[in-house]
């Protein structure tokens, strides 16, 4: 059984730095893609970065790209989010997800948007973890 914890977020200042963390228990972590996705109030779950099994891969959405890092230690059945440059509107519940297998290979749309999505026969969340940018 898959179990996922976030931790990590706080409260930062715009302009400041974050170190997300995600450890994944249960599962085989090293043969999953993992994301990062971020949940505000009354929205659905949108994607912030995404990284294939092995690290090969990243994909980040616009708003980020150039501010967030993301990575993977599979020794250690972690991944990371580093956020730097924060900005107010990154401001939300970030989750470690998941992501469908296909992101991590470049001839079914690996890397892409596309792919960087919840795995949809795997819906395990953690608890998520709170970041919250001051102005």
């Amino acid at each position: 059984q898959v179990r996922i914890v976030e931790s990590g977020g706080g409260l930062a200042q715009a302009g400041g730095s974050l170190r997300l963390t995600c450890i994944v228990s249960g599962g085989t972590f090293d043969e999953s893609a993992m994301g990062w996705f971020r949940q505000d109030p009354g929205k659905e779950l949108e994607e912030i970065s995404c990284i294939s099994q092995n690290g090969d891969m990243t994909y980040y959405t616009d708003s980020v790209k150039g501010r967030f890092t993301i990575s993977r230690d599979n020794a250690e059945n972690t991944v990371y989010l580093q956020m730097n440059g924060l900005k107010p509107e990154d401001t939300g519940m970030y989750y470690c997800v998941v992501v469908d297998p296909t992101f991590s290979y470049a001839n079914f749309g690996g890397g892409t948007k596309s792919s960087c999505r919840p795995y949809r026969y795997l819906s395990v969340r953690g608890q998520g973890t709170l970041v919250t940018v001051s102005s």
